[in-house]
């Protein structure tokens, strides 16, 4: 795509790094500094006209809405106007797939502070997108090509 990319693993403060590595699943009030710090990262690559991919759990319909709106949309369930910002225009992709597909991959992962073991606390925390939420969801049952194209037609069709 020529997209600026971001990995939301990138910028998880060391507390929460430390927190996963041992094993202890991150909650909301350790979750919630890092995805107002990924929503500044997507307002200022907005405010350049720079089109952006940003990888990262966006596990509840809260998080998803902090990402597009800031801080702000702690304290109201409303994405669209918050304290005269307009939210973000993001195109969420929800990849879906069976636990034991991902397990397997999470365990070939090498180096990385989050333990395959902390998986289903992701699943027990995780509130799929839902309308009127702009998303689509992509399985990852498919080969990577098929999603990459999935997701492209989703992006330039959409």
């Amino acid at each position: 795509l020529g997209w600026k990319f971001y990995d939301g693993d990138d910028y998880h403060p060391p507390e929460n790094r430390k927190k996963m590595a041992e094993g202890i699943p991150l909650n909301d009030e350790d979750r919630i500094p890092w995805l107002c710090a990924l929503h500044d990262i997507l307002r200022r690559e907005d405010s350049s006209r720079q089109d952006t991919v940003l990888a990262c759990s966006a596990l509840k319909k809260m998080y998803r809405h902090i990402l597009a709106s800031g801080a702000s949309a702690i304290e109201s369930n409303q994405p669209e106007q918050q304290e005269g910002n307009t939210a973000l225009k993001i195109l969420f992709v929800h990849l879906d797939g069976p636990n034991d597909i991902i397990a397997a991959r999470l365990s070939k992962r090498r180096g990385h502070f989050m333990p395959p073991q902390l998986l289903k606390s992701q699943f027990d925390t995780l509130e799929p997108p839902s309308a009127p939420e702009n998303f689509i969801t992509v399985s990852l049952e498919k080969s990577l090509p098929e999603i990459v194209l999935e997701i492209e037609h989703a992006i330039f069709q959409g």
